[in-house]
């Protein structure tokens, strides 16, 4: 096992926007300018943890790897292929991270029955040792879609709560992240069946408030996307760390271009210690 020679690791969500209208070929093709544009956005924001969503296909994420290793930035990957769909969650994790015990939480599809489950490994990297989830839950702002949400949030928010009873897993952290699909202040219930008690701390809600990560065609924007933290035993979280990373202007582009031709996402970055 490479030496992980760090105090902090630096943890980032980023929906690559792999999805494709029914007809239309499937993902992002490894040839093309945009793939070649998501690499450099990953080597510029240079994390040690990386949580993708809307991977597609899912061999893109080998193509990540081979790409960014032309920038001299060495990742190992993890995904499992989801059920349904053509749109996958999958993680990058540098030499020293140990990653383990891929797996999906059953159920948490919800009652939408082409949706994704969320996407679950156990990271272990100094004296940390965590379970990271990555999640992408059902879009749309009708009372409908809120109710779909409503039922992939109770699978997971219970399936938490249960690792915080298990002997053996009851002390682990736990970091959820992905695109949530939830806008905070709007999808109350959402964010309740989530956390479920007060179990997680959602971060994002608060550290970025006056922030956005989704880029609407419209111009507008908001923050559907999330990143939150078990507030039992995940004391590693530095406090207000949590950054959007804004890699439109590291890239030098403007928000529109940067959504056509990189993703109408922004990633986030957050900071844990490992000592």
């Amino acid at each position: 096992m490479v030496a992980f020679n760090h105090s902090i690791i630096r943890a980032a969500v980023w929906n690559l926007a792999g999805f494709s209208r029914p007809g239309r070929p499937v993902g992002i093709s490894g040839r093309s300018q945009k793939a070649a544009n998501q690499a450099e956005g990953l080597a510029l924001l240079d994390a040690e943890f990386v949580t993708l969503v809307e991977v597609s296909p899912a061999s893109y994420i080998e193509t990540l790897v081979a790409k960014l290793a032309e920038y001299g930035v060495e990742y190992s990957h993890t995904l499992l292929p989801q059920q349904s769909g053509n749109i996958h969650i999958g993680f990058l994790h540098k030499p020293g991270i140990e990653v383990t015990n891929p797996r999906f939480i059953p159920g948490s599809e919800g009652d939408y029955a082409r949706g994704r489950q969320a996407f679950a490994v156990d990271v272990k990297v100094g004296k940390l040792k965590a379970i990271v989830i990555g999640v992408h839950l059902k879009s749309g702002r009708d009372r409908d879609e809120q109710k779909m949400r409503d039922s992939q949030c109770r699978v997971i928010g219970e399936y938490i709560a249960e690792v915080h009873r298990t002997p053996g897993t009851k002390r682990r952290a736990i970091f959820l992240m992905g695109d949530f699909n939830m806008i905070p202040g709007q999808d109350v219930s959402n964010f309740h069946h989530l956390g479920g008690d007060d179990t997680m701390d959602f971060v994002s809600s608060w550290d970025l408030q006056d922030r956005f990560s989704h880029i609407l065609e419209k111009g507008r924007a908001n923050l559907l996307d999330g990143f939150a933290v078990s507030r039992n035993y995940s004391t590693d979280y530095i406090k207000g760390s949590l950054r959007l990373f804004p890699m439109h202007w590291t890239m030098d582009m403007g928000r529109e271009k940067f959504r056509r031709n990189v993703s109408d996402h922004l990633p986030f970055v957050a900071s844990f210690r490992i000592y």
